[in-house]
């Protein structure tokens, strides 16, 4: 729990603040930018979508207009271990009995406003002359606070009960009262949901079944003409309870100083989008742009999830929105940290220490990790990337300590390429899998079903690995990128010796890829037969620009590049860069994972590749193209897994966070 209560420390402190007037237009200023609103259907429906923070396990979206049955509550939560699940569509829906009539008064009546702002949620009821303000914000990393405001706008003498209501739909799901709390019990009590008030004293009641359960204030309140009383709900999701032991100041804290926690989430939403606005980039004197750039933020920070279970760091689920992404990915988790350390340098790092806590004993890291460790990905890695994102981090941070921290785990890892992944001992490198499958070597390129792997075969290195039979140019462009920046860190960190041998390494490689990876007469690089060393010409993808982003291409090799990029029968379509050239007789969006749609890690290496031989012009193109024909995200659209790159509509999982990230990079 060391970095937990570190992470919530450092949070509560505020990170750096601004004055108040300043936080609070910020938080306003970009309210409702993502559309959350939902109610689920069944239990792991994951159509609507949570807004989470702090690394908190548990998500929450907010009532559609017409779902006039949910007002005066939050949709959920919906809480995240393997799988999404929503226990409840409204967990503590708000109850006010007028006791002047002895009735509940039917909030559907109301009129109402919802706001998604970054890092809160808000609702504001009017009915009968009472004007309800709800808040819902995250106070730690296992506890979200519910804040209700009661206001009396009559002028007469208001006398009410208030309680909270609400109802399990999860078959799997348990009410239960437990010291003088309501609270919803998984997987036999192994973790819960528990709700605690700062309303005294309560009357509880749960129905027969355990489904269903009342609460409300045994004594009433009074409300003068214009006064107004706030009441306060926290919601603590635990995996078990040692962590509720442990919440159990921030809970009290939550309930009776709600003010100081809205100051804290304001000041930390303020740096965040402080940050993220801040920047000499143009493109960001357009106010839609930087709506943009706060979707980004607000996406990976609802995927942000902190140590639990076998979790021992930080991280950030590719998508919530999405069961299969219940995890941490290494390139993915790399990718995040590059456009996290721009405005939250702290989960940047995490990001990558939470792939390396799991390195094995011969330096390989695992392709995901999970809350159970027996479910992690130990068939295969990723492309490596890790360095890079180490020394991204380096120069926005200048955290030689970080750095040192990372360099023998980096120079591991590095070295566990070449004992395991090449076969014939040539210095250059290939995909593979520690069984022998080829689905997993695909798996590791990232590039699951990628043309240029359809006629791959599997070559066994030793006992533990198995490589494909061709050398792929972009995993060995990552590795003399790798080299580089390994270079660099050693020679930040004075250890001369290796900065040497990772730059003499790195030229070999860079002349082997530039001579050996090249088709001169389609002027673009390819991945090459590891026996006859014949070039693998059968696709155009995107495999072919990284050089240029590795700044390995020579000024001929580049333009020829250049030229193939800016054809608008290949990759100039109208969302730029699809992974597979739009010539190709292959290409399909809409069934080929990898054979044409947009991915936005690989548009943003394109853009930066363009850029790097001084393809302003061309860049800028593309780069306004990405951003402009990106469907539904200059609206309240979610950010998509890939788009479709002649229509632009957003494709497979939403709220994605490798997407987030490079949006946010290309609009920085």
């Amino acid at each position: 729990m060391k970095r937990l209560t570190t992470i919530i420390t450092l949070i509560t402190l505020g990170l750096l603040a601004c004055n108040n007037k300043q936080e609070t237009n910020l938080q306003k200023k970009y309210s409702n930018i993502i559309d959350i609103a939902g109610i689920p259907e069944k239990a792991y429906d994951l159509k609507a979508f949570g807004f989470s923070d702090m690394g908190a396990w548990h998500a929450y979206s907010i009532p559609p207009k017409d779902s006039t049955k949910y007002y005066g509550s939050f949709v959920g939560p919906m809480v995240m271990k393997m799988y999404g699940q929503w226990p409840s569509k409204a967990l503590s829906q708000l109850s006010i009995i007028d006791l002047s009539t002895n009735k509940e008064i039917d909030l559907s009546r109301a009129k109402a406003i919802f706001n998604y702002l970054p890092g809160k949620l808000e609702q504001k009821l009017s009915i009968n002359e009472l004007e309800l303000s709800l808040k819902l914000i995250f106070t730690s990393a296992r506890t979200s606070l519910i804040i209700t405001e009661v206001k009396n706008n009559s002028n007469k003498v208001f006398s009410f009960n208030i309680g909270y209501k609400g109802q399990l739909f999860n078959p799997k799901t348990q009410l239960a009262i437990k010291n003088g709390n309501i609270r919803v019990s998984f997987n036999n009590g192994e973790e819960f949901i528990q709700t605690q008030t700062n309303i005294k004293p309560l009357d509880i009641a749960i129905s027969n079944d355990n489904k269903s359960y009342t609460l409300r204030d045994a004594k009433g309140h009074i409300i003068k003409p214009n006064e107004k009383k706030i009441f306060t709900i926290t919601h603590s999701y635990c995996f078990n309870e040692k962590e509720l032991k442990t919440e159990k100041e921030i809970i009290k804290s939550s309930l009776e100083n709600y003010s100081s926690h809205l100051k804290n989430n304001t000041k930390r939403w303020n740096e965040y989008i402080s940050k993220t606005l801040t920047s000499n980039t143009p493109l960001l004197k357009d106010p839609t742009h930087k709506k943009i750039k706060i979707k980004t933020i607000e996406t990976l920070i609802s995927n942000w999830r902190s140590p639990a279970g076998d979790l021992k760091s930080n991280g950030v689920f590719p998508s919530t929105a999405y069961h299969g992404f219940y995890g941490f990915w290494s390139w993915d988790s790399w990718k995040h940290a590059v456009a996290l350390t721009n405005f939250f340098p702290y989960l940047a790092k995490e990001n990558i220490r939470s792939m390396f806590d799991y390195q094995d004993e011969m330096g390989m890291v695992a392709d995901c990790i999970y809350f159970n460790k027996k479910e992690n990905n130990w068939r295969d890695t990723k492309a490596p990337l890790a360095t890079w994102a180490v020394w991204k981090i380096f120069e926005k941070t200048h955290d030689t300590c970080f750095i040192r921290e990372m360099y023998p785990k980096l120079t591991k890892y590095h070295s566990w390429w070449y004992k395991y992944r090449d076969n014939n001992k040539n210095g250059i490198c290939e995909y593979g899998s520690t069984d022998g499958t080829l689905i997993a070597a695909k798996w590791e390129s990232g590039m699951d079903n990628a043309v240029r792997f359809d006629e791959t075969k599997m070559l066994k290195n030793n006992d533990k690995s198995w490589s494909m039979n061709q050398e792929s140019v972009d995993l060995n462009t990552y590795l003399y990128s790798e080299k580089i920046f390994l270079a660099q860190i050693a020679k930040t960190i004075n250890i001369k010796e290796d900065e040497i041998r990772f730059r003499k390494e790195a030229n070999t490689l860079k002349e082997e890829i530039t001579k050996h990876f090249w088709d001169e007469t389609t002027g673009f690089f390819y991945d090459r037969d590891i026996i006859t060393k014949k070039l693998i010409l059968k696709q155009q993808g995107t495999e072919g620009w990284i050089p240029l982003w590795a700044n390995i291409a020579n000024k001929h090799q580049a333009k020829k590049v250049m030229k193939v990029i800016m054809d608008t029968s290949r990759f100039n379509t109208l969302m730029p860069f699809p992974t597979l050239a739009a010539n190709n007789k292959q290409f399909n969006p809409l069934k080929g994972y990898w054979r044409g749609p947009v991915w936005l890690d690989q548009a943003y290496f394109g853009i930066k590749a363009l850029e790097n031989y001084s393809y302003k012009k061309e860049a800028s193109l593309l780069r306004n193209k990405l951003i402009n024909n990106a469907a539904g995200l200059s609206t309240q659209q979610a950010i998509y897994e890939n788009y479709h790159p002649i229509s632009g509509k957003g494709l497979n999982a939403k709220h994605f966070s490798w997407s987030a990230a490079h949006f946010y990079l290309l609009l920085d």
